[in-house]
């Protein structure tokens, strides 16, 4: 039986696994070279005993998460935005051809923030990506 995770608050769709109240809404697919996120139809709530079945890998390396939104908490935050968010829009390109099945879309903060283009380019970004590109590392760095 699948339990049912509601949430009363905005989701950050880049949230560590570790984060309390995080949940699963995607597993990492695609290739080395193009990881792409696998949407689940419902998100799981994030467990000692899913994080053990990610062994010998970093959880956010196969698992896609979302918590709370730490807003004036996060590096990314600048009081209103999430500037990861705005990044991402605008260096990043679209890499889904229609909005991809998000279980997690209506609470989500970039969805909220960004609308259809954030979802666009969400499938292509992983939270603990090994392999990616410098240009890939350096939209995720916080900006002032």
């Amino acid at each position: 039986m699948v339990e049912n995770v509601a949430h009363k608050s905005t989701l950050c769709p880049s949230a560590r696994p570790e984060l309390e109240d995080s949940i699963v809404f995607g597993l990492i697919g695609g290739t080395v070279t193009e990881p792409r996120v696998v949407y689940l139809q419902q998100p799981l709530p994030v467990t000692d005993e899913l994080i053990a079945k990610a062994n010998p890998v970093t959880p956010a390396e196969i698992f896609r998460t979302a918590a709370p939104c730490a807003a004036k908490g996060c590096q990314h935050f600048d009081g209103h935005d999430c500037r990861l968010a705005m990044r991402i829009v605008e260096k990043l390109p679209a890499v889904a051809e229609e909005l991809p099945p998000c279980s997690i879309r209506r609470d989500c903060r970039w969805w909220q923030q960004e609308g259809k283009v954030a979802c666009m380019r969400c499938p292509q970004v992983i939270t603990d990506n090994y392999s990616s590109s410098e240009f890939i590392r350096q939209v995720a760095i916080p900006t002032d």
